[in-house]
């Protein structure tokens, strides 16, 4: 079942991490400042949302000066097998992301983000605070719509030149995160 990304307030501060990247080693917030534009994006390898948009989302990010970007996974990986770090290691590989993939195994990272669904974006200014929630762009499953990231990028642009994201922000869909029994 679908599910539609919370719409987090704009202006909201980046929340604080650490986490495990898939290459080993941690990274935190405070390792991606200095860049005036931050992206955390929350995926998982078995979601077909994420699987539609993955290789575009690589090229994508690795293609616009200024941005920094960071994936998460915190989908359950014992109920959730395809989304444990080997498999993430495949699907980075496969989509060409040159971004860390961080692994929040106890979820609170995904709660302190509000994050609801894989995929999710959080596009945060120089100041780390909440510029563009919302979908990559319209592809889905079950259309023919190219896989270009034309919201986010868009998104991205008044970010870079320092102006506010026009609302409306269209909600990203995808599969809910997979939270551990102990955590719905």
């Amino acid at each position: 079942m679908a599910i539609s990304s919370f719409m987090v307030p704009l202006g909201s501060p980046a929340p604080d991490f650490t986490l495990p990247s898939i290459d080993g080693g941690t990274v935190s917030l405070r390792d991606l400042d200095g860049s005036p534009a931050l992206l955390v994006i929350f995926l998982s390898n078995h979601c077909p949302y994420v699987r539609r948009i993955e290789s575009a989302l690589g090229s994508v990010t690795s293609g616009i000066e200024g941005l920094t970007t960071v994936a998460i996974a915190s989908n359950d990986v014992v109920n959730y097998p395809d989304d444990d770090v080997p498999h993430l290691r495949e699907q980075a590989k496969r989509a060409g992301f040159a971004f860390p993939y961080l692994v929040d195994e106890s979820q609170e990272v995904a709660r302190s983000y509000r994050a609801a669904c894989t995929p999710d974006f959080f596009l945060f200014d120089g100041d780390r605070r909440l510029a563009y929630r919302g979908e990559f762009d319209a592809a889905r499953p079950s259309n023919d719509v190219p896989a270009d990231g034309t919201s986010l990028r868009a998104a991205v642009t008044h970010v870079l030149a320092g102006n506010p994201v026009p609302e409306p922000h269209t909600p990203s869909l995808g599969c809910g995160i997979k939270w551990k029994p102990d955590h719905d």
